[in-house]
């Protein structure tokens, strides 16, 4: 038998790093890795289960013998480590764990396995993670497009529902398969990020990924881990950012995942009253435990470099923040001051963007987070929770809710449109037309929209013009972007043979010319986070139930000019106050014949008239077409040049500086005088030298 130590590749720093909450790479010490101990190939076992009595890995190899392969304690640690010669990639095993409570015996699958059996089955699989990357290049350059002065316009995905095989008994795609398909559809349609629902392993495919129980295990319905890799790394070399759906919130109580782990709440709260969510009635991680937050963190920090994620959005945030989420008064356990802030998963989201920031510069995180909870999207330097940016669901939620309004009740309700400007710079904010948005009888976007067929389509543009020049990120579940009639169904497929057809296509033509006019315009991205990045040409007019904006680019050199009207009611001699002269180009209009509308519009352009409007001295003169959006653009005239100094006539001598002006022989002689102000009493570098004029020119004599 080999010593433990060698055994295990745990050392007395990780342990301690484990047990003060700061290890970031636990999956390198923890789990089934394939090795070579003193020339004998097998495969190291490690696990974290430090109130069991015994633990043993079983598996297709012995037969799930319980007795043949024990582990043995490591120090103190509470891991379980031992070394399995023979072993190598493909071996399917568990951990048995026998409790030193109650007699209490499990079978776990490995919480650092980095791949598991196909759902339904439960066990871990042995696994390496070699690949051999091919998107040097993006990597090296991401750090290029930072969110904060990029367009940013995500594409949200569902692996599973995205493209299914019709003649294949409708099977979901593998990594692989989707792999080109999803690379060239994203791009051509102008997105710049793709952003995959959660692809960790999970045992109910309908929880859409939100139910976890393989952390560091890319669900092996659609394949390997390399399959995904190769996903990965096809978008990269596309051009297209990746980010991974993550969730931290909570986990699901399968008797194979992390619940009740060695026999007791290891990973979760042992109170019932903070252990069970009270909406999704899964279990909470316990943010208090040191060694809790080690392997979360870890978890982060595995997908952004193992698989080259270029950020991660968190999910369910809010529900970390509160202790009493989604609870009755008086159910709630407060913290240690009374409150109801969760003071561990705030410490633990603040010590992971901190992480995240040191390791990887050019990643970002993203919150869900629904309340208005301050500083999310904040340096932790300054209190904030150091997030990248938040999800705007608070516009979300008003637009829609204006959006589904019969056109006639709009104008009773327009401040829903323009109520985020009194928080729009708060946070750094992503604008999501989520997954959420369209399942459970939520209907799909386009069927949530007033009216008979012509207007519900109109209306679906108008929503996407408003979104895509509002300040902020944008993103946009599958499905939506063709205006498809049906909400999303997990089990079914985006119904690709609508963008075939005239308004369904005219819905993809309009969202990929959005696309392309934020990645192409500054003024519509470069200062999404800045308030000087956008100004109201007129929010009050309520009776037309017709909004007008600008937005700047950094240095105002150019400007965009978006007007909508929420009506079915075409509007000529609109006038619209511009801060600049010239013409203003119409670069974008939702109804365009292209698009599935009318065909109304300025006839590419219009002249800035000197009419102030709008507390502007320039003004446009449009026609606004019906529940449409229209963009204009401006380009500020150059500052006229000063007039040269003119040259001195030949045989002229040029006037010396102080020297006296030539005196008129009409006008009497000037008498001397002599400057008396005060010198200044600045510091050398900085005084202000002053000269000091006398006038001794002889006066003429006349004649």
């Amino acid at each position: 038998m080999l010593d433990v130590t060698q055994r295990s590749p745990i050392t007395a720093e990780d342990i301690h790093l484990f047990q003060e909450g700061n290890h970031a790479r636990l999956q390198e010490r923890l789990g089934a890795r394939v090795d070579t101990v003193e020339g004998v190939a097998g495969v190291r076992f490690a696990v974290w289960a430090p109130n069991a009595l015994r633990v043993t890995v079983i598996g297709d190899f012995n037969d799930w013998n319980e007795e043949s392969h024990p582990l043995e304690p490591v120090a103190d640690s509470g891991v379980w480590a031992g070394f399995v010669p023979g072993l190598g990639r493909g071996a399917v095993y568990k951990f048995h764990i026998a409790s030193r409570f109650d007699g209490y015996v499990v079978d776990k699958a490995d919480p650092f396995g980095v791949m598991h059996e196909v759902p339904p089955k439960t066990a871990s699989v042995v696994w390496d993670l070699d690949y051999e990357w091919k998107d040097g290049d993006w990597m090296a350059s991401r750090a290029l497009r930072i969110p904060a002065k990029s367009a940013m316009s995500v594409y949200e995905v569902h692996l599973g529902s995205w493209r299914r095989m019709v003649h294949e008994e409708f099977r979901s795609l593998s990594y692989r398969e989707i792999a080109p398909l999803l690379a060239d559809y994203a791009r051509d349609m102008g997105f710049t990020h793709v952003e995959l629902m959660p692809v960790m392993e999970h045992p109910y495919y309908a929880s859409w990924g939100y139910q976890v129980t393989g952390y560091f295990a890319a669900t092996s319905r659609y394949g390997t881990p390399q399959d995904l890799m190769f996903l990965i790394d096809t978008l990269h070399q596309a051009g297209l950012g990746v980010i991974l759906d993550w969730v931290p919130a909570h986990f699901p109580s399968d008797e194979h995942g992390l619940g009740f782990f060695d026999g007791t709440y290891l990973f979760e709260h042992a109170n019932p009253a903070q252990r069970i969510h009270p909406e999704w009635e899964s279990l909470i991680f316990n943010y208090g435990r040191a060694e809790v937050r080690s392997f979360l963190m870890s978890s982060a920090l595995f997908w952004l470099e193992a698989y080259h994620g270029d950020g991660l959005r968190v999910d369910g945030v809010a529900s970390m923040l509160y202790l009493d989420y989604g609870r009755k008064t008086g159910d709630c356990v407060p913290n240690e001051f009374g409150g109801r802030e969760n003071l561990g998963a705030i410490a633990f989201l603040r010590r992971m963007n901190e992480e995240i920031v040191r390791t990887f510069s050019a990643a970002h995180t993203t919150a869900e987070e629904s309340t208005s909870w301050p500083m999310v999207s904040r340096p932790t330097y300054v209190g904030g929770l150091g997030f990248s940016m938040k999800w705007d669901l608070g516009w979300m939620n008003d637009t829609l809710e204006y959006m589904r309004l019969d056109p006639i009740y709009r104008r009773f309700h327009h401040g829903k449109l323009t109520f985020r400007r009194m928080y729009a710079y708060s946070e750094n904010f992503v604008l999501p037309l989520s997954h959420d948005e369209v399942v459970h009888l939520k209907k799909s976007l386009l069927d949530k929209m007033p009216g008979d067929d012509w207007q519900k389509f109109a209306n679906l543009r108008l929503l996407f013009g408003f979104q895509w020049a509002q300040p902020g990120k944008k993103l946009l579940f599958m499905g939506g972007e063709i205006g498809q009639w049906r909400e999303w169904n997990h089990d079914g497929s985006v119904d690709w043979d609508f963008a075939r057809h005239g308004k369904h296509k005219g819905i993809q033509n309009w969202v990929r010319d959005l696309n392309r006019l934020y990645a192409s315009e500054p003024a519509l991205h470069d200062l999404d986070f800045d308030p000087a990045g956008f100004d109201w040409i007129d929010c009050n007019d309520p009776d037309q139930s017709t909004l007008s904006l600008l937005r700047l680019s950094a240095g105002g050199g150019e400007a965009i000019a978006a007007v909508f009207n929420f009506t079915p009611v075409p509007r000529h001699g609109f006038r619209v106050g511009v801060p600049f002269p010239g013409r203003w180009t119409e670069i974008a209009n939702s109804d365009a014949a292209e698009f599935g509308g009318s065909g109304l519009g300025n006839l590419g352009g219009i002249e800035a008239a000197a009419t102030p409007a709008h507390g502007r001295l320039y003004s446009l003169d449009i026609t606004l077409p019906p529940l449409a959006a229209v963009f204009f653009k401006g380009v500020r005239p150059p500052e006229p040049e000063a007039e040269p100094e003119p040259e001195p006539a030949k045989g002229e001598e040029p006037e010396a500086e102080g020297d006296a002006v030539a005196a008129d022989p009409a006008e009497p002689p000037a008498e001397p005088t002599v400057e008396t102000k005060p010198r200044s009493r600045r510091t050398p570098a900085g005084r202000t030298r002053r000269k000091l004029e006398t006038r001794n020119s002889k006066p003429e004599t006349p004649s």
